[in-house]
């Protein structure tokens, strides 16, 4: 037989574009064996995602009644645009709701200066499942000349999915209000609700227990000290339920406690004194579970919480949420040697993922992974089924949630949970993880390079 060697591993697709490093579905080339060849590998799997669209649609605004100007009917146009249009049951939706044009204008002849423009806002759901989604935008906009036209904004929100099939998502109400001199607002009221749809999910079953606890805000801001009304469903008859404010991931003082009717429903009021709110969330038992809870839904503080002394001055901060992402110290592994007539166990190591978790909301996060069969010389293959690994998962100090490790076991072609963390109020962090990698090959298998590809999903 002719001695053989090993040759240089040619790079893949993924290592020629670095960027297709951060996306959440990475192909991994897993190379065993000795001896010839080996190609390039397989590039990501491509998610296919629904466009949204933008849509037009009468609006009646209510100018500040310091403006001294009538009503606005006009035309809003507008786009909802969703983070995950093709969802399972169970799973949270972030939307984003902009206005890319608004209905009304700067009411005053007075010029308002950059950032102080604050918007609201509701989304409307239909389809498999109803309601509304309140949405919010940052404190952040150019100049504004009087008279002028609003500049766009976007607001963002959440909602979870309790059912599966088509669920659209239409633009609703908005308000735009401004911290200049004075706190005004300009709500703007769908005409014709509801307004056209821009975004349709497509959700499938989730295969698990879900929980269809939901709430419903009268409105999506207020000056603070104002009650905002709060209308649930599905909740267990009967129970005790806290409404509560929020402030990123932290409950805020302000509580108050209903009870369900014999259907699971209610309607209460929370008084928000917090200006540092920005959701509103519900829950059965002495303190928040994701199980027996919903939210938060957006609510922003437009104003109020007192006066501050002449000789002061009053600061204030946000934290921007950010992504869920996964990087990999690499694309390629390549495993031990087995002898031919002897067979055994190809070992290797997962090149390292990194997961970075900054969302900064309740949900938590799943690594899975799938591997196609190993290919080898003259059309001989070792099933996908022979790969299996023993996964390993860090959690850098400080990080909210804990990493848990995947099951030890076969990987095959129908995949497996890698690491995960669990949904929970409040998450986030940094992740390592690893997997020790074994592949059974039968003792008479033909000599060659064997190739498969281990594709890696983050959810």
């Amino acid at each position: 037989m002719r001695p053989t060697t090993h040759p240089a591993i040619r790079r893949s697709a993924a290592r020629r574009h670095p960027d297709r490093r951060r996306r959440w579905a990475a192909a991994l080339g897993v190379t065993a064996l000795v001896v010839t060849g080996g190609g390039a590998l397989a590039g990501p799997a491509q998610a296919l995602t629904a466009a949204s669209v933008a849509v037009d649609f009468p609006t009646h605004c209510i100018p500040p009644a310091i403006a001294g100007i009538p009503p606005i009917d006009g035309t809003t146009t507008a786009q909802i645009s969703v983070d995950n249009a093709a969802p399972k049951v169970g799973d949270t939706v972030n939307v984003t709701y902009t206005v890319v044009k608004p209905a009304a204008s700067n009411p005053v002849d007075l010029a308002l200066p950059a950032d102080i423009m604050t918007p609201t806002g509701k989304v409307t759901v239909g389809g498999a499942q109803s309601g509304s989604v309140t949405v919010a935008g940052p404190k952040k906009n150019d100049p504004v000349p009087g008279k002028g036209n609003f500049p766009s904004f976007s607001m963002t929100g959440a909602f979870t999915v309790t059912a599966p099939g088509e669920i659209t998502l239409s633009p609703g109400d908005y308000n735009i209000h401004t911290s200049y001199i004075m706190e005004l607002d300009t709500p703007c009221t769908v005409t014709n609700p509801p307004a056209p749809v821009s975004q349709t999910v497509i959700a499938t079953n989730g295969g698990g227990q879900v929980n269809e606890r939901a709430i419903q805000l009268g409105t999506a801001s207020g000056k603070a000290g104002d009650p905002v009304t709060v209308t649930g469903s599905k909740f267990t008859a009967g129970a005790n339920v806290t409404l509560a404010g929020r402030a990123g991931g932290t409950q805020t003082a302000d509580t108050v406690t209903v009870t369900a009717d014999s259907h699971g429903g209610f309607t209460g009021q929370l008084t928000v004194n917090d200006p540092a709110t920005t959701g509103i969330v519900a829950y059965e038992g002495s303190g928040w579970d994701a199980d027996k809870g919903v939210g938060p839904q957006a609510y922003t503080v437009t104003g109020g919480g007192g006066e501050i002394p002449g000789d002061s001055q009053r600061l204030t901060s946000s934290v921007k949420a950010g992504t869920l992402s996964m990087t990999q110290a690499g694309d390629t592994v390549e495993m031990s040697a087995v002898d031919f007539g002897t067979g055994g166990a190809s070992r290797g190591s997962l090149q390292t993922v990194t997961v970075q978790d900054f969302r900064g909301g309740p949900a938590g996060w799943s690594l899975t992974g799938k591997v196609t069969d190993f290919s080898g010389p003259g059309g001989a293959t070792i099933g996908a089924s022979a790969l299996s690994w023993t996964p390993l998962c860090g959690t850098k100090p400080g990080s909210p949630s804990t990493c848990a490790a995947g099951s030890e076991g076969s990987v095959g072609s129908a995949g497996a949970t890698l690491a995960s963390t669990p949904n929970g109020a409040f998450t986030g962090g940094e992740f390592t993880v690893d997997a020790r990698l074994a592949l059974d090959v039968p003792a008479y298998t033909a000599t060659g390079t064997y190739s498969g590809v281990l594709t890696l999903t983050l959810t």
